[in-house]
């Protein structure tokens, strides 16, 4: 008999992409969560797609391993082909449209928000798919708790000038506040970029964190605290 995947499993939180001057950058933690148990931590949820494209995804990490190696075949067929052309970052946004609209007209989901990343006749790119199939593109955006914590941050900070050390300052920020307000994240991130000359991902790193406010190290009553 047919199954379905009711509920998420592993699952990983936000994934994090702002456009910059001369392309775009992404950026996600590392940690895949068993329910609340933080059990693998080195899952890297960024992949780069023909050294043109950059995929980073929120939720099953079973799915988005499903997704990843299904775009690996597929940039296998179009090396295989060797015409020259390969899919771009704006066809693989509404390829994979597609795909999760698919399956969720099958009540067969594949539990991912999938940010896509790229150049676009020499303009950034940067679109967003959800579960459902719903797609829509932005200088910045989000996914999981990031949408609710970083969104605020890219709004008043982000301009389209940026430079690339300017964008990773910003990123590094919307993270660290990620790090402190959500329970499912862990100080241990990577930041793709992807530009005219190609793409790159980074090592994961940790950052500099300051757990001694005076509130934190001696919450007192009446002090406006959520403690």
């Amino acid at each position: 008999m047919a199954q379905r995947t009711q509920s998420p499993i592993v699952t990983g939180t936000s994934v994090i992409a702002i456009k910059y001057r001369d392309g775009v950058l992404m950026a996600a933690d590392t940690l895949g969560s068993y329910g609340s148990m933080a059990r693998f931590t080195d899952s890297r949820r960024i992949l780069k797609v023909h050294d043109t494209t950059l995929v980073g995804a929120g939720g099953e990490l079973s799915d988005f391993q499903y997704l990843s190696d299904h775009l690996d075949q597929m940039a296998t067929d179009d090396f295989n082909n060797d015409d020259k052309n390969q899919l771009t970052a704006p066809e693989l946004f509404h390829y994979l449209q597609r795909v999760l609209y698919h399956r969720r007209n099958k009540f067969d989901p594949l539990w991912n928000t999938l940010l896509i990343a790229g150049m676009d006749k020499g303009e950034p790119f940067l679109g967003q798919v959800t579960m459902i199939g719903n797609a829509f593109t932005g200088n910045y955006l989000a996914t999981g708790f990031g949408h609710h914590l970083a969104t605020p941050l890219l709004r008043n900070e982000w301009r389209a000038d940026l430079t690339e050390e300017e964008g990773r300052k910003l990123l590094e920020k919307c993270l660290r506040v990620c790090y402190y307000r959500d329970c499912r994240t862990m100080n241990r991130f990577i930041i793709g970029r992807v530009n005219a000359e190609g793409s790159a991902i980074s090592e994961p790193y940790a950052l500099d964190t300051k757990w001694d406010y005076a509130s934190f190290v001696a919450p007192k009553s009446g002090t406006g605290s959520s403690w």
